[in-house]
Parts: structure tokens; sequence; C-alpha cells
């Protein structure tokens, strides 16, 4: 009988833009497989199950069949049962499941999440997965945590967290909603900052009341000594949080004239112009009141339980800001669940959307976009993903999933899953299936330039991976 190397004799598999490459050792000797396959992602994907399979190895784990089963199965809140397709004609058994699996009907999501940030999925969509895939005390990641959503909804159903993002505004906007802080807490700091002015450094003229600029100023100054003599609090970092959210916005609840959506900040040249065309001038916000109005909506919704587990959460957390490729600091098999949503090529400019939140905080929007992935192109973007799927490997522990959620991008002509479904094989994971969370809607729009509303729906796409154990 013809001898195969199983999985724990592979050394090494790896995708290029021309071939599949696997390295292993058998009986006692190395071998290298070399198998040249052309650059269509629905290829690649067959043709390196027939490889595995050849050698032993299956592209689903013995809990897929049981997940597929459940998403089969499903029945959406208007009594719409799940469409099941192949992913590939060529490849059958690996499925993809299409129904509205949640919504923000099903659930009001924590007011906790009202935090504004590009390119954010609704807390809906890590709920579904930590609920079905993970039990209490368990750890849920996110390399790519933005706001915080998966993180702050784990902590909230009492899991333990792990969260990292190359953007260290990541950290300043989801640390402090662990520790929510009491209303009249916030109310007796905000009295007690000095009121002493000072001159900006940037012109901020065409976004605030010079009244209001003063404020801001002020606070940013306070904040900023506060951090530099190592004296800021729980509630100075609440106090932050929330300004910076506030910074600009398009209604009387934000600190600015009116301007685009919070979760953007315009060029100064481009303000000039949106005040221009609206023939606007900066009206006095109330920089204070408005923070802890903000501070009571944030808050309003969170019960006694749900607040004793963001503090539990919140006091064992790794929050790391760095490359999600190498993250020494999260140890071997740890982690149950990772739920994640990489940028998606060039689609969202992160530093430009967050120069003015990065100079509130007094950090370099310039040296901070350098680190952020920006791939043009999708075999480069590829090479960055399949790295961080090794690493997303190493910490997984046996049993654990993978949710991946990605996009249909350069108006809906690539669809980001296809490429994903090699790369997780590759780094080892088995791949699940691919879940399709379709909402309904009344309007469409294109939002980032990722265009998932189409006919009046909006797809979230999932692709899931689990480590065998």
């Amino acid at each position: 009988m013809q001898k195969v190397p199983t999985r724990d004799k592979i050394k090494k598999t790896h995708f290029t833009k021309k071939s599949f490459s696997i390295h292993f050792s058998l009986s006692g000797k190395d071998f290298s497989l070399l198998l040249f396959v052309p650059f269509r992602p629905e290829r690649i994907y067959p043709r390196a199950h027939k490889l595995y399979s050849t050698m032993g190895l299956e592209t689903r784990g013995p809990a897929g069949a049981g997940f597929g089963t459940m998403l089969a199965g499903f029945t959406s809140g208007d009594g719409v049962a799940s469409l099941a397709e192949p992913l590939d004609p060529m490849e059958p058994s690996l499925r993809k499941y299409i129904n509205e699996f949640w919504t923000s009907r099903q659930r009001q999501a924590s007011s906790l999440h009202e935090i504004s940030y590009r390119a954010c999925f609704k807390p809906q969509l890590p709920r579904f997965f930590i609920s079905l895939l993970t039990k209490k005390g368990d750890i849920v990641y996110d390399p790519f945590s933005g706001r915080g959503t998966t993180v702050i909804e784990a902590a909230l159903l009492g899991r333990n967290v792990i969260a990292n993002d190359a953007n260290p505004l990541s950290r300043i906007m989801t640390e402090p909603r662990f520790f929510p802080p009491d209303c009249q807490a916030v109310e007796k700091r905000l009295a007690s900052i000095p009121s002493e002015g000072t001159t900006a450094d940037i012109d901020l003229s065409m976004f605030y009341h010079p009244d209001t600029e003063k404020e801001i100023l002020t606070l940013r100054q306070y904040l900023l000594a506060r951090q530099e003599a190592c004296r800021d609090d729980l509630i100075d970092r609440w106090i932050a949080m929330v300004a910076t959210n506030r910074l600009t916005g398009h209604s009387p609840g934000f600190f600015s004239v009116y301007t685009l959506p919070p979760n953007q900040a315009v060029s100064q040249l481009s303000q000039q112009r949106i005040n221009l065309k609206r023939n606007q001038e900066p009206e006095y916000r109330d920089t204070h009141r408005i923070i802890l109005n903000k501070t009571k909506s944030l808050l309003c919704s969170i019960t006694a339980e749900e607040l004793r587990n963001l503090n539990h959460a919140g006091k064992h957390a790794r929050l790391l800001t760095g490359d999600s490729r190498a993250t020494p600091e999260i140890p071997n098999d740890s982690v149950q669940l990772t739920v994640t949503s990489p940028p998606f090529l060039d689609i969202v400019q992160y530093k430009d959307d967050n120069w003015l939140r990065c100079w509130f905080n007094g950090l370099n929007d310039r040296e901070i976009g350098g680190r952020i992935t920006m791939a043009r192109t999708v075999p480069a973007w590829s090479e960055v993903m399949g790295a961080v799927f090794s690493e997303l490997y190493r910490i997984t522990r046996p049993g654990g999933y993978v949710a991946f959620e990605v996009g249909e991008v350069r108006k809906r002509s690539i669809r980001l899953e296809e490429h994903v479904v090699p790369l997780g094989i590759s780094a080892g994971f088995a791949c699940e299936c691919v879940l399709i969370n379709q909402q309904t809607f009344t309007k469409t729009s294109n939002i980032w330039g990722v265009d998932n509303m189409a006919s009046g729906t909006n797809t979230n796409r999932i692709v899931i991976f689990s480590k065998s154990g």
C-alpha cells in the first residue's frame, strides 16, 4: 500500500500566483510537491482539494457537517429557509448558505456599540457566531479590531477577549467601554478641567466656532498632559473616547458645523467648500454638555450583569497595537473563536478618515497610515492575508473557529471569499462553509466603494474555518 503523509508530517503549504506547493516529510526524507494552476480562485480550490484528498487530508473538519446542517435547517424570522449552493460546481462538498441569519430587528444592539468608525460591521454579526461557537469564559479574538465591535459584544456575553489593530485609535475607542463610568463622575471630571486657553497648531476654523475650538484645545491639552504624566485614569480615557467620536458630524450632537458623517473627517479645504455650498458658519457647541449627553446615551441599555461581564473581560483583556501577522503576545492554541473583517484592498482610506482624531489624541496619522494594510491588488492582499491566516492557525485552539467577513469589491467584480478559502486551507484550517447573510431594504446605496447593496439587498459574506481537534 502506498504511503501518504499525514497532517503532522506537512511542514509548509503555500499558494502563489501560478502554483500550489506543499512540503512534507515521509519515511525520514523531505519532499516538495509543486502543482501549477491558473490564477483563478474558483479553480485553485478544487485542485487544492484533490491534492489534500490524495494526501489523506480533509477540506472539512468533523464539526463541519453539524455546522452546515444547522445553517441548512435555519429559518429566518420571516419563515424563509436557507438556500444551500455549492461554492464551486467542481467542489460540491464545500457549500454556501444564504439566508437572513441575523438582522437589526432580531435584537436591539447594546447602546455601548454606538461609536462611529469606518467600515465596521453590526454587533449582530459577531453575536451570531459567539453564541453558536463559544461558551462563557472562552477567548474571542479580532485581529482587525477597529472600533472593537467583536470584543465588546463578546465581553457583554461573558467571554474573554483579545483585540489587535495597527491603529492605536482602536484601543482608545475600545478599552474605556469595558469600564463604563458613572455619569455623575464624568460630569464632575469635566467641571474640574482647567479653562485656560491654548492655541491650535493647525487651522480648525472651518469646523468649529472660536469658543468651541477653545474648549476642544483645552480638553486636548488636559488629556495629553495627564497621559504624559501617567496620571490618566478610566474616567479620563472615557472622556477622551467620547470626545474623539464627537469631533465632527452632521448634527448638533457633534462639536463641528455640519460635515460628513462622523466616521469620516474631510480635509480643511473640503470643509471650506461644504461651508460655502451650504452657506454655513460654525455655531457654538457646548462640548462638555455633548460629552455628557453621549455618555448617557452609551450607558442607557447596559444591565447589571453586562456591566459585571464587561469589567471582568476588561481586567483580563489583551488589547494589542501591531501587525496581525505577528502576535507573539497571544499563546499557542488559546483562541476559541476569531471574528473579523480585514481591510478590503484600498477601498477605505483609514488615514484620511482619521487625521483629526489622530491629532486630538496626539498621534501621527501619517506614521499610522503607513502601518495599515492597503493592498491595491488581489495577489498583494492575498499575500498579506495568507500570513495572517498562518498566525491565526497558531493561536486557534483545536476545535476552534475563524469567521472571516469579506465583501464584494470593484463593482462586484471581485468576491473575496473565493480568494480567502484557499488561504485558510493553506494555513491548515478546514473550510466549513461560506455564510451569506442577506437582508432586504427599501432603498439601495453604495458605501465606501464596497458594493454590498444591489436590488435592495445588503449582504455579509463570511468564510467559516475550523481547526481540527
